[in-house]
């Protein structure tokens, strides 16, 4: 729970607080989200789950914006925004620790059903 908290509240930090520019925004954002896998994952695997995550995400978005699906009213670096790849990473860090943990609580469902067995 207090990783879904803090991915909300660095959403939260990247559409309300005022930065003077967008690398300012963009660099915070990403110590945030670094900051988070630190915090809560601390793998190799979940890195390069958010790692990949990001990438493909902002690859996609990025292919939305080509083709006129979607477009942002300021884009900063090549039609996309600079904080879409850090609030992505984020999203994958903490979806990853989601469903870790509910394999987790599976696993035990399991091993408490075979002992009473």
């Amino acid at each position: 729970m207090r990783c879904v908290a803090v991915f909300v509240g660095i959403n939260h930090a990247s559409a309300k607080v005022d930065f003077d520019n967008n690398i300012q925004l963009s660099l915070t954002l990403a110590a945030l989200s670094i900051g988070l896998w630190w915090t809560f994952d601390r793998s190799r695997s979940g890195f390069g789950l958010g790692v990949g995550i990001a990438f493909l995400a902002t690859l996609v978005t990025q292919l939305l914006v080509y083709n006129g699906v979607y477009q942002y009213t300021s884009p900063d670096f090549l039609y996309v925004r600079s904080w879409l790849p850090c609030i992505f990473f984020a999203g994958g860090i903490t979806m990853g620790n989601i469903g870790r943990q509910l394999a987790l609580y599976e696993c035990k469902v399991i091993a408490e059903k075979s002992h009473q067995e």
